[in-house]
């Protein structure tokens, strides 16, 4: 395996998004991994690599533009991007290109996953009819941004939240659902009991955030039924 940072711009704004390779040099499929809201961390580099031993190659994309940015900066990144669906649609499929051109790459056989913030931005990408075959959210709001336009989807949706998550009320649930079914989508909505926010970042308990709490079993088990997924779609 192989991993290494890859320097990338949209808008005019620089942008390093995190690169993993499987060995050997084959064509593997590629699945584009969206960050949480305080940015690109440790956390997504090591999904990356996790990705990449389990044969595909994984690209971190960086919404930002900035690293190891204090909550209430990455916060205010994250809100301009939840008001402008355009914006963060550009970004997301500027990574995604990236992505598909790496030579290790099949660009017929692409994902998005994200977490938090980033399961938006990959259930966007299928919103938007982006080259891919699948859309994870783990933890994901299910709110969408301004301007989100409703159409069909083709990719595969999977989202995996946890029923005592804040940040998602039953009445998004609810429209999530709704909206699916009228975009005609494959879609699933896998809720784990007693779960909150953040369940699969092990850094988020130091934070002390009500309703945000890392679970091993949901992880693993989110983890595990997103590889189940890919390898039906591939």
């Amino acid at each position: 395996m192989h991993v290494r940072d890859i320097e990338y711009a949209v808008d005019g704004v620089a942008l390093t998004g995190i690169l993993a390779e499987p060995t050997g040099a084959a064509p593997a499929p590629g699945i584009l991994i969206a960050h949480e809201a305080p940015g690109v961390t440790e956390q997504v580099r090591e999904r990356a690599r996790r990705l990449a031993e389990a044969g595909y190659v994984a690209f971190a994309l960086d919404l930002y533009g900035e690293r190891g940015l204090p909550l209430e900066q990455a916060r205010a990144h994250a809100q301009r991007l939840m008001a402008d669906a355009a914006l963060m649609r550009r970004r997301a499929r500027a990574a995604l290109e990236v992505l598909a051109s790496q030579p290790k790459c099949d660009r017929g056989r692409l994902g998005a996953i994200g977490f938090c913030l980033g399961g938006i931005v990959a259930l966007e990408l299928a919103r938007d009819a982006a080259p891919i075959r699948g859309a994870v959210g783990l933890h994901p709001g299910l709110k969408r941004p301004a301007g989100s336009a409703a159409g069909p989807i083709s990719a595969k949706v999977l989202m995996m939240i946890g029923d005592a998550d804040p940040i998602v009320p039953p009445e998004d649930r609810q429209r999530f659902t709704e909206e699916m079914s009228a975009a005609g989508a494959d879609w699933q909505l896998l809720i784990f009991g007693g779960v909150g926010h953040s369940f699969t970042n092990p850094a988020v308990d130091a934070l002390g955030f009500p309703g945000f709490a890392y679970d091993a079993r949901a992880d693993r088990r989110a983890w595990r039924t997103m590889l189940d997924l890919f390898q039906e779609i591939f």
